[in-house]
């Protein structure tokens, strides 16, 4: 028996009542149940008022509505504590993810999905709406291509990248150059199509410029260099208005078109020509980036990651990987950029705002770091998402990012590898909960754990 005074077990001393049972857990929902009612009215406050918006909203109906949601995700997730249903669910459906997982590594089965998601992406849109149409075009493929681009930069080299934005910025500037709308003209004008290798080459290079003098750095000192990077590009945008519009951007950028072999053929601001001109980009990108991933350069990426000390005590370069990898990355940003422009037909510096990096950073990992198919389902998912809420009025406008963000947080909480995560980063997170290594590059320590 102990005879630590402190301990509460000991013989004369009350015991203490432990933090954080499941009525403090009950309290703490109903509590946030309580706030997103308040985040959530619609009555707006008066200056000489500023009680009016907690008044109506916690006297109202609605809030017996959210307290009752509350207490059923409480219920729901004490039951989930208590029974060991997910061990349970574990175990009981382990035989079948088992065949599935067999199933998806023959090369039949792959190439058989594969033909049934690109004829669903091809049958699916002209059964849409015209609202759905645009937003395919000009949210989920943009936003698709940026995240297939920065998980080559996080994903698989595990370099923190929040600058990322920078490069799709000036993809499309690149594109308003070349076709003679910036004020600063070249001497010939090119068709989006040519411009699409320019703005890569472009893009590659300023990737190689920012990241020979940074990639020495690692974790949080990456990021706030590639962050700074982005407000240069973009103060310059602003500024330099005698050779990028300024503020009031650049008008009229054309849409791609085809002149060849006497095939003659315009795109418009018709959405569906669009969409199938992305897939065909995606496809190539994808198939290029496919086999850069099981080549050297992607498992010298993968080292680099798990463990860069290590990598680099065995002689590999990694400054040099890094480079690659921020260097290609940048160059799909570009190619995003030039589909972007051509689409929209205007730029301007607001296009481009810092958050848009954190969102394709969060679609990569929601959709699960490292796997091409878990960023592209990441990115359409949270794109597509707010635009059916949007449609189907399914909460208020204003409420949208909101609800977004409530989608992230449960999903880190509850599936921390992403939607579909690669084989080599649930690995790692093993690992790192058991605090054998870190989960990427800018990882640190398991808590309690020696460095």
């Amino acid at each position: 028996m102990s005879t630590d005074p402190q301990d509460p077990t000991t013989p004369g001393k009350p015991r203490r009542r432990r933090l954080g049972g499941p009525w403090a857990r009950l309290a703490g929902w109903l509590v946030l149940a309580a706030l997103l009612c308040v985040m959530t009215s619609t009555v707006e406050g008066t200056p000489t008022d500023h009680t009016l918006v907690l008044r109506q909203a916690l006297g109202s109906a609605a809030l017996l509505g959210w307290l009752a949601a509350g207490a059923a995700v409480w219920a729901l997730l004490e039951a989930y504590r208590a029974r060991g249903v997910g061990e349970l669910i574990a175990t009981r459906t382990a035989p079948v993810r088992r065949r599935g997982s067999d199933v998806a590594q023959r090369p039949l089965a792959r190439r058989a999905l594969v033909l049934v998601v690109v004829a669903l992406a091809v049958a699916v849109p002209p059964l849409l709406s015209e609202f759905y149409q645009r937003v395919l075009v000009d949210q989920v493929a943009i936003f698709i291509l940026l995240a297939v681009g920065l998980n080559v930069v996080v994903g698989w080299a595990g370099l923190l990248d929040l600058g990322y934005v920078a490069f799709f910025a000036i993809g499309a500037y690149t594109t308003g150059y070349f076709t003679r709308v910036l004020p600063v003209k070249p001497p010939f004008a090119l068709n989006p199509f040519v411009i699409l290798p320019v703005a890569v080459v472009v893009c590659l290079i300023a990737g190689l410029l920012l990241g020979a003098p940074t990639l020495r750095l690692r974790g949080d000192y990456l990021a706030i260099v590639t962050l700074g990077f982005h407000e240069i590009v973009q103060l310059f945008l602003v500024n330099k208005d005698n050779w990028t519009g300024g503020n009031q951007g650049a008008f009229g950028i054309p849409h791609f078109s085809i002149d060849l072999f006497g095939v003659h053929y315009t795109w418009t601001l018709s959405s569906l020509p669009y969409w199938y001109l992305f897939l065909v980009l995606l496809a190539v990108v994808v198939f290029l980036f496919g086999r850069l991933e099981n080549s050297k350069v992607g498992r010298t990426w993968a080292a680099v990651r798990e463990d860069e000390v290590a990598a680099a005590a065995n002689g590999v370069p990694t400054v040099k990987y890094k480079l690659m990898a921020f260097s290609i990355g940048a160059s799909t940003s570009g190619m995003a950029g030039v589909l972007y422009a051509s689409r929209i037909g205007y730029i301007n510096p607001a296009s481009f705002p810092v958050v848009l990096s954190i969102s394709v950073v969060s679609y990569v990992i929601f959709g699960g770091m490292g796997s091409l198919i878990g960023v592209m389902v990441g990115a359409a998912v949270l794109t597509f998402l707010p635009a059916v809420f949007q449609e189907q009025e399914i909460v208020n406008q204003q409420d949208i990012t909101m609800w977004t963000g409530a989608i992230l947080v449960v999903m880190m909480i509850f599936r921390s590898q992403g939607l579909i995560p690669s084989r080599r980063r649930k690995r790692e997170l093993k690992l790192a909960a058991a605090g054998i290594a870190g989960a990427d590059a800018v990882s640190g320590p398991a808590e309690g754990r020696a460095q």
